[in-house]
């Protein structure tokens, strides 16, 4: 389904660019309002290893998955030096780009094989601040027992992400 191809997420944050930017392509930034914890730095055609920062709870996403009209499907922390993501692009202050296996939790998912999503986060100055558009798109390429799940688990996960992420920029 063409709908199941991509996610956008677009918020006026309240912070300069230079603020907004550097709370997306910092990894340390970036793993504050994300939840992650991360091994080095952001850099183009590198990889990335980090792991979710706290106790997974299960019974919450499960919950989660019945709120998106899901059928709960079990989940699974990754290794703790599981790839996070695989950065494609950075262009200071404008545009970031990662690639990542969609919604990594879910036990069906397999990281040696799992095709990937792209990630993109463009940035463009406005009188009130920042606009940020975030898009995550390649869902067509998930496997199809895998497809809906992790575009509704990611989807409801971008809208929450992006929440965090006001707080973070916008706190003073």
């Amino acid at each position: 389904m063409a709908w199941q191809d991509r996610i956008e997420k677009m918020v006026t944050l309240k912070a300069p660019v230079s603020r907004v930017w550097k709370s997306i392509a910092d990894a340390r930034e970036f793993a504050k309002w994300f939840g992650v914890k991360l091994q080095g730095e952001f850099v183009a055609g590198e990889t990335v290893k980090g792991s979710f920062d706290g106790k997974l709870d299960e019974e919450g996403i499960l919950q989660f998955q019945r709120r998106q009209g899901l059928e709960p499907k079990p989940v699974k922390l990754p290794a703790p030096d599981a790839v996070f993501c695989t950065v494609e692009r950075i262009e200071p202050e404008r545009y970031f780009s990662f690639r990542w296996i969609p919604y990594g939790l879910d036990a069906e998912a397999d990281p040696a094989n799992e095709p990937t999503t792209l990630v993109e986060f463009r940035l463009e100055a406005v009188p009130e601040g920042t606009l940020l558009t975030i898009v995550e798109s390649g869902f067509d390429k998930v496997p199809a027992h895998r497809r809906e799940r992790a575009f509704r688990m990611n989807e409801g996960g971008w809208a929450a992400q992006v929440e965090n992420l006001k707080k973070h920029v916008e706190a003073r």
